[in-house]
């Protein structure tokens, strides 16, 4: 066993089962929203329309990859901790106005490093290290994702 799976073995084995479903349940909300930044970064992705926003669309490409990892990071997690993942996303949202469809994932990535900064300190506070330290690094491209999204909307 790896050291990294022995000390996630410790964590889990420390963690009280209440945290522990408290965790399981933050995480499968997490996983929703990993599911709906997937289906969005798809669809704006191929259906932005404008000459500024051809590079943006090429980055939602990346982007929704990279959600797509943090995805199957979070179900590990999951199940590593007991749990099921689930199998629901977020509603997606959809706008026709390319300007509406990066604000729509901005909001998104707001809401999501929000949730996982809340997530790592549940974690910590469960002794649940491992966890938190595979947080931080989803956290950190969510964080690129919000600026590359600012930098498209001039907020930057």
């Amino acid at each position: 066993m790896s050291e990294n799976r022995e000390a996630q073995a410790a964590d889990a084995e420390t963690a009280p089962p209440s945290t522990r479903k408290e965790i399981i349940q933050g995480l499968n909300e997490d996983l929703a929203r990993e599911y709906k930044a997937i289906i969005q970064y798809v669809v704006f992705s191929s259906t932005l329309k404008g000459a500024e926003y051809g590079d943006i669309a090429e980055q939602l490409k990346q982007h929704a990859s990279q959600e797509l990892e943090h995805a199957l990071e979070v179900a590990r997690q999951i199940d590593y901790l007991g749990g099921n993942p689930t199998m629901k996303s977020k509603e997606a949202e959809y706008s026709d106005d390319s300007k509406k469809m990066l604000e729509i994932d901005l909001r998104a990535e707001q809401d999501t490093i929000k949730n996982y900064r809340e997530r790592i300190l549940q974690a910590e506070r469960a002794g649940e290290f491992a966890l938190s330290e595979k947080l931080r690094g989803i956290i950190a491209q969510e964080q690129d994702h919000e600026i590359d999204l600012k930098d498209a909307l001039g907020l930057r």
